[in-house]
């Protein structure tokens, strides 16, 4: 029986996540594996690679074949690297931890009249204006 460790597709249509599975090499894409060794989310921005490196190694040591895209994982990860001997490549990019967004009442906290309309209606502004040419008109 030939083993593959390949990509188990979940997720909606636009949205897919990825498991990294053992499974044989007859069974279909989203089929019955032997055993769940890591996941991919490609759609995050940097993508999400976790794998189970002590399984890894020793599916690999046992004879299992990488697909084409879990092979490329691998390498990104070092575990592929770490099976052949050869040196371990750059870190992988972490995610920044996002910074908190103010609340709505903190915005505001500043502003001692609360409630009040900060400009003046249209209707008091004709009030003050015929007021005031009525007293230059009472003056003259």
């Amino acid at each position: 029986m030939a083993v593959k460790i390949k990509l188990k597709r979940l997720g909606k249509i636009r949205s897919p996540h990825y498991r990294i599975v053992v499974a044989d090499s007859r069974t279909r894409r989203d089929g019955r594996a032997i055993e769940e060794i890591g996941k991919y989310h490609p759609t995050y921005n940097p993508s999400v690679m976790e794998v189970d490196a002590d399984r890894v190694a020793y599916w690999l040591g046992v004879g299992a074949q990488p697909t084409e895209p879990v092979l490329a994982i691998l390498k990104k990860t070092g575990d592929w690297q770490k099976f052949k001997g050869e040196p371990a490549p750059a870190p992988l990019l972490v995610a920044a931890p996002k910074a908190e967004r103010p609340s709505f009442e903190g915005l505001g906290s500043d502003d001692d009249n609360k409630g009040e309309a900060i400009t003046q209606k249209k209707k008091a502004e004709k009030k003050d204006e015929a007021a005031a040419e009525s007293a230059e008109s009472t003056e003259a």
